[in-house]
């Protein structure tokens, strides 16, 4: 961990709300959100109600959530599916610094005080950060490329697979 004196501090988070999942525990989350079908119930606090307006028209959203169970102190870690460490950066674990979930969803329904989606890898009662509109044509780049994944030592099967309607 750096030193403390040396870490610059912002102003803090609003929770917007709480993402409602099947999973009670992160080892029982999908390790990616596309590894599930299973649907979503994004509660948003009536504060921030106003701001899902013009929302319905959307197709997809990208959620940003805090993973508040993430071990905050793990700067290199050797994934699952890899038997070489990498920097946590270089990763999509939870375990991270500032411990940030995102997750670009399929858009299901979207209610006055909820948001019903597909496609997040999260424990049930997660906190809410944000949520945006996915632009498809500034926000997909299909040519990315993670060199460290495309070699990695062993693939590991699916988790996650609850399907709920």
């Amino acid at each position: 961990m750096p030193d403390p004196e040396l870490i610059e501090r912002l102003p803090e988070l609003v929770v917007l709300g709480h993402i409602r999942t099947p999973w009670a525990r992160a080892q029982d989350c999908p390790r990616n959100a596309m590894e599930s079908d299973a649907t979503a119930r994004v509660e948003v606090l009536p504060p921030w109600r106003p701001g899902l307006a013009s929302l319905e028209g959307c197709t997809h959203v990208i959620l940003l959530y805090w993973l508040h169970q993430a071990d905050r102190s793990r700067l290199v870690q050797t994934p699952a599916s890899d038997d070489k460490p990498h920097g946590v950066f270089a990763l999509r674990t939870p375990n991270r610094p500032n411990p940030i979930g995102l997750a670009v969803a399929d858009l299901v329904a979207v209610r006055d005080t909820y948001l019903k989606v597909r496609h997040i890898d999260c424990v049930d009662g997660t906190p809410l950060l944000d949520i945006k509109p996915y632009f498809a044509s500034v926000d997909a780049k299909p040519e990315a490329r993670v060199e460290w994944w495309e070699a990695r030592a062993c693939p590991q099967p699916p988790r996650g697979q609850v399907t709920e309607n």
